[in-house]
C-alpha cells in the first residue's frame, strides 16, 4: 500500500539527514588528529626558577670513569690527561681555600687525582704548603706570579687612574678602589695562560677560595672536554654591573672592525647584544648586554687564550686601559672573546656540577647532589634572580 505523500516526504528528509551524518562521521578527523600539535621543547627562554624546570643530568657519552687504578695518584700510566686544577690565592686565604679543596676533593678529585697548581704574587708560606698538601693525594705545585705579569703596566696614567677610582666609587662600582683587584682581573684575563708553569698544560679547572661543590661527579671532566672538542665549560651565567664595563664593547667593536677575520661564523653575538632582559644596560654599556660566564668557575682549553685572535684582543684591551680606568673583569673579557671568536657549540654548561660562589648557586635536580636546594639560584634577595643570564644563553645557543 502506497504511503501518504506527507509520510513519503518525511521519509526522504530523514534518509537525507542520515546520509549527511554518515558523511560527516567518515570525513571527521580522528581523535588523534584533532589533538593540538605538541609545542617544541623549551629552550629555557621561559626559565622561571621553578625546580621542575632546572635541568640536570650528566653530559653525553663517552664518560671516562675510574676502573681499577687507572686514576691512582702514583700510577705512571694513568688515564689523566695534560690538565690541572688552578687557583690564584693569597696566604691569608688559606682556610677559605681549604674549604674549596675539601669540597672538590670529596665530590670529584679524590677519584681522579689531578694536580693542583697554586699561584701567588708573594711566596707561599710553609703553613700554606703543609696544609694544602695534606688536603689531597694528588700532586701540588706552588708558583710565583712574575712581577712583569702583575705590576701595573707602564702606560697606565696614575692620575687618571685615581680620578677614575673616585668617579666609579661614587657610582658604587665594587672593588674599584682596590688596586690589587684590578691587577688580579688583568692577570686572570690575559696573563695566567702565559705563566711558564702552564706552558705544557692544555686544560685547567679554575677554583677560588670559599666556594662549594655539592654533587658527586664520577667522570673525568677534562677527558670529556677533549673527547667532545669543547673549548670552555661554565656553571653560572649572569649580568655584570654596566658601569664597570662601560667602554668594553666600544673597544671590542674597534678591534673587530680591524680584525673581522677573527669573528667565528657560528658565534654567540646575539647573547652578547640582547637588550630584552635589562634594556637599561645598553644606555651605559653601549650595546653590550653584560651577560658573562662567572669565571670563578671555568673549565677551559688554554689553547684558546693562547690563540692569535685572543692574544691580539687582549693586547688591544690592555692598551686601552680599561682594566684600571674602569673595572673590566676577566669574566666579561673572557665571555666577550668566547662569544665572538669561538664556535658557540664548543661552549658547554656543566649543569650537573653543583656549585656556589656567594651569592649565586647552580643546584641540579639530581640524587647525586646534597647540601643545596634544587633550582635555587641565589643566596641573597629574590631580586638577584633577575641577574640570571642563562635564559638568553639557552635562547640563542641552547642547552648543549
Amino acid at each position: 500500500m502506497a504511503l501518504p505523500k506527507g509520510m513519503r516526504v518525511l521519509a526522504i528528509i530523514t534518509a537525507c539527514i542520515f546520509l549527511y551524518l554518515v558523511v560527516l562521521v567518515f570525513q571527521a578527523p580522528s581523535e588523534e588528529m584533532q589533538m593540538p600539535s605538541r609545542a617544541p621543547p623549551k629552550k629555557y627562554q621561559e626559565w622561571d626558577h621553578d625546580p621542575q624546570l632546572d635541568p640536570s643530568g650528566e653530559p653525553p657519552e663517552p664518560l671516562r670513569r675510574v676502573e681499577g687504578d687507572n686514576y691512582a695518584p702514583d700510577n705512571p700510566h694513568s688515564d689523566r690527561i695534560n690538565a690541572t686544577i688552578l687557583s690564584l690565592v693569597r696566604n691569608e686565604e688559606l682556610n677559605d681555600l681549604l674549604q674549596s679543596m675539601n669540597d672538590l676533593e670529596r665530590t670529584w678529585n679524590h677519584k681522579f687525582n689531578y694536580p693542583w697548581t697554586f699561584f701567588n704574587d708573594k711566596p707561599f708560606t710553609a703553613e700554606f704548603k703543609r696544609k694544602t698538601r695534606a688536603a689531597t693525594k694528588a700532586e701540588v705545585r706552588y708558583e710565583l706570579v712574575p712581577a712583569a705579569h702583575w705590576d701595573v703596566p707602564s702606560w697606565i696614567n696614575e692620575d687618571l687612574f685615581q680620578e677614575s677610582v673616585s668617579l666609579l666609587v661614587e657610582q658604587k662600582v665594587q672593588y674599584m678602589e682596590k688596586r690589587s683587584y684590578h691587577q688580579m682581573c688583568r692577570w686572570n684575563s690575559g696573563m695566567f695562560s702565559e705563566h711558564p708553569a702552564l706552558k705544557d698544560t692544555q686544560y685547567y679547572w679554575r677554583v677560588e677560595p670559599n666556594v662549594q661543590f655539592f654533587c658527586s661527579v664520577d667522570y673525568d671532566v677534562f677527558r670529556w672536554m677533549a673527547d667532545h672538542n669543547k673549548t670552555y665549560g661554565f656553571n653560572i651565567n649572569i649580568y655584570d654591573n654596566p658601569e664597570s664595563v662601560a667602554t668594553l664593547w666600544p673597544e671590542t667593536q674597534k678591534f673587530v672592525a680591524d680584525h673581522p677575520e677573527y669573528v667565528h661564523p657560528n658565534n654567540a653575538a646575539e647573547w652578547l647584544e640582547d637588550s630584552h632582559k635589562r634594556p637599561e644596560n645598553n644606555k651605559i654599556a653601549h650595546g653590550y648586554s653584560t651577560c658573562h660566564f662567572w669565571s670563578n668557575f671555568e673549565i677551559g682549553d688554554l689553547a684558546f687564550w693562547r690563540s692569535k685572535a685572543y692574544r691580539d684582543y687582549f693586547d688591544h684591551l690592555d692598551r686601552a686601559g680599561g682594566f684600571f680606568y674602569e673595572r673590566w673583569g676577566d669574566a666579561p673579557v673572557h665571555s666577550v672573546a668566547l662569544g665572538l671568536f669561538e664556535d658557540k657549540s664548543k661552549i658547554h654548561w656543566f649543569r650537573d656540577i653543583g656549585y656556589q660562589h656567594i651569592p649565586f648557586f647552580n643546584c641540579p635536580n639530581s640524587p647525586k647532589c646534597s647540601g643545596c636546594v634544587t633550582g635555587r639560584f641565589t643566596d641573597g634577595e629574590k631580586w638577584l634572580n633577575r641577574e640570571d643570564c642563562r635564559p638568553l644563553w639557552f635562547k640563542y645557543v641552547g642547552m648543549d
